[in-house]
């Protein structure tokens, strides 16, 4: 998929609008973040999330511009101490497009074995990473001697694990899946050197 010249902020607004998720309060938001710039591409997920007995949603926008990555999450809160009646919080990130140091795509394919053309993943989750997060993970070192008692230190791996988001045809339909498949095409090219 090519990256087009043409701007896809009304596009956005529609998806935003069709999430039914406090569009007025989202698309404040994401207008803010984008600031103005040309949309090239976004992607709109509007997720349930459940805390103890409580279902709660949560939207993530996400929107590329020609110069930068924008994030821009959208929670439901009860009524609390501070705020007496029900609220929303929205954050946003906006990340230069040079700063992207990874765009990680996992496509998961249901029966393998029977693809015989161009294979509908049935999930997939993007993961990018600008090092703004690390995560480290770390075990035992260890040495090919099974008698060995020695402390061998440690190995790990550092990954930049920033923002990652997973869709899957069951809970979110198959347009969803493509839908995201698309953006990180795009996303994708944008951040080529």
């Amino acid at each position: 998929m090519s990256v087009t010249s043409e701007d896809q902020a009304a596009d956005l607004g529609v998806a935003i609008e069709k999430s039914g998720y406090y569009p007025t309060v989202v698309r404040s938001g994401v207008e803010a973040a984008v600031a103005g710039e040309r949309v090239v591409s976004f992607l709109v997920h509007h997720e349930p999330t459940i805390d103890r007995d409580e279902v709660r949603r949560h939207i993530t926008v996400v929107v590329l511009t020609p110069s930068r990555l924008i994030l821009c999450h959208t929670d439901e809160h009860e009524p609390d101490d501070l705020l007496p009646e029900p609220y929303t919080s929205t954050s946003t990130e906006a990340v230069k497009l040079d700063s992207v140091k990874s765009v990680v795509v996992n496509r998961m394919v249901a029966n393998p074995a029977k693809v015989t053309s161009s294979p509908a993943p049935a999930e997939a989750v993007l993961t990018i990473g600008w090092g703004g997060i690390n995560r480290i993970d770390l075990e035992p070192a260890a040495c090919s001697d099974p008698q060995c008692e020695a402390d061998h230190g440690y190995t790990g791996v550092l990954a930049s694990d920033d923002f990652s988001i997973r869709v899957s045809s069951a809970a979110d339909g198959q347009d969803a899946v493509d839908r995201l498949l698309a953006f990180a095409e795009i996303l994708s090219a944008s951040t080529q050197a």
